[in-house]
């Protein structure tokens, strides 16, 4: 796929973005969910060649080519990685799979009742190297703990300015400022968020186009503006620690939104599984967040 083919196929898909983009310090509690005890490997290299198994077992599924999966987001040394012999950007489009890649570097400790991402001192090598290797689109996320105005604004002002960035060196970016679910005040605080997001969006150079990756809202429908705003390619939720059932529950009440879902796509996974199992549990959680992501 080209660029202006993998761009129509995140616009129109009717699917949903996988997130297998787990690194450093949620590695280990996605590895012990997928049945690999830390006592299984030592040191960082030996747990990223675990990780990596598990994605090229979830890539090289044949419910991954179903068309159902119409992206995914991966971790650096996934994207450095190869699966089935070929480069894991390429191995992707070759099942029809639009490859992203996520781009921050961890968060920031808490301010004005939000995470910033830490400084991106490696963004502009992680860029052309992104470039190089094929891929269309990033992701960056940072978090809203709480409906604090100016958090919010800080956190969606650096969204933004990061999102150009990435843009100006070629690639698509996804935008997430994550709300905690847990939050007590998320009502309030997303609609404070969708007003900054409506300010950033009607800022961009004129012909850009981003994505965002917002947590399902509590308000079904609250997105709509942001979904039919013409600077936006396509919205995305996370399942934000909602189980595949709650995910994809609250996911169908908001037309518009498509899943990109981690724990909601990987949560029945386990490495001991036939491959009859692995596949099955898994063509199940595609077929199951799918449906999600095109009702309404």
């Amino acid at each position: 796929m080209n660029t202006q083919e993998m761009t129509a196929k995140i616009a129109e898909g009717q699917g949903f973005i996988a997130a297998l983009d787990q690194s450093g310090g949620s590695t280990p509690k996605a590895l012990r969910g997928y049945g690999v005890d830390d006592s299984e490997w030592s040191g960082d290299d030996q747990m990223f060649a675990q990780i990596h198994q598990m994605r090229a077992r979830v890539i090289t599924s044949p419910c991954f080519a179903s068309g159902k999966v119409i992206g995914a987001i991966l971790f650096e040394k996934t994207m450095d990685g190869e699966v089935d012999g070929m480069p894991t950007a390429d191995a992707l489009k070759a099942r029809g799979v639009v490859p992203f890649i996520k781009v921050d570097q961890g968060l920031a400790d808490e301010t004005d009742g939000v995470q910033l991402m830490k400084p991106l001192d490696k963004l502009p090598a992680l860029l052309e190297k992104s470039v190089a290797k094929g891929m269309f689109g990033t992701k960056m996320r940072s978090v809203i703990k709480s409906a604090n105005p100016a958090g919010i604004a800080a956190i969606v002002a650096q969204q933004f300015e990061v999102g150009n960035r990435i843009a100006d060196a070629g690639l698509m970016p996804m935008l997430e400022p994550e709300y905690d679910i847990t939050a007590e005040d998320r009502e309030a605080g997303e609609e404070i968020l969708l007003a900054e997001i409506l300010k950033g969006l009607d800022a961009l150079p004129e012909g850009r186009k981003v994505m965002l990756k917002l947590s399902i809202p509590v308000k079904p429908g609250l997105y709509t503006p942001v979904v039919e705003h013409p600077n936006v390619l396509r919205v995305v939720a996370l399942s934000g620690g909602y189980s595949t059932d709650e995910a994809c529950a609250h996911l169908a009440k908001n037309p518009g939104m498509i899943a990109s879902f981690s724990r909601g796509l990987l949560q029945d996974l386990r490495k001991d599984q036939s491959d009859i199992e692995f596949n099955g549990a898994l063509s199940e959680a595609i077929d199951q967040i799918a449906a999600a992501s095109v009702a309404g």
